[in-house]
């Protein structure tokens, strides 16, 4: 799953937490966010801000779902990840043993994981975190990921738990 698809399959309400916490918390990536987007479908960002918040979330989610917004969407995601779910970032990577910085970012991705080792992993942040984060993380941290971990490919199109709201 590319990293637009994730915001075109996740629930309204899930993308609504992104933009809620994005517009409370990092206010001027929210509007740039408004301004690249509008730009795209050549539209003045101000007729976006207007908007109500909630049309203005469904708006959002709409523009990030289409391909042309990889990059944006990626940006959001790594921010509000970092941001707001660090502690779900490292637990994740704790679980594997995998070394990381204080916010659960690194610098290279280490070789896959045994598949046990990536099941139990995935066991454990979901006993620990909230699920539809949980699956928007990891299909994330596996469209983020430059060398592929096949296993966790596997579990995301087969684990029931790893998709998202919104079906194809």
């Amino acid at each position: 799953m590319t990293l637009h698809e994730i915001f075109s399959r996740m629930t309204a309400e899930q993308s609504a937490a992104i933009f809620n916490w994005l517009h409370d918390k990092e206010r001027k990536l929210h509007k740039a966010t408004i301004e690249a987007l509008a730009k795209q479908r050549h539209l003045r960002g101000i007729f976006v801000e207007r908007k109500p918040r909630p049309e203005r979330n469904t708006w959002l989610q709409e523009a990030l779902g289409r391909k042309t917004s990889d990059g944006v969407a990626a940006q959001i995601l790594q921010i509000w990840l970092v941001g707001e779910h660090s502690k779900l970032l490292c637990d994740f990577l704790d679980s594997l043993g995998i070394h990381h910085d204080e916010n659960g970012t690194l610098e290279e991705l280490p070789a896959e994981p045994s598949a046990e080792k990536l099941r139990q992993a995935i066991d454990s942040i979901f006993e620990k975190h909230e699920p539809g984060v949980t699956a928007i993380y990891l299909q994330a941290f596996h469209a983020m990921n430059e060398s592929e971990w096949k296993t966790l490919g596997e579990l995301l199109e087969t684990d029931s738990r790893l998709q998202l709201g919104k079906p194809v």
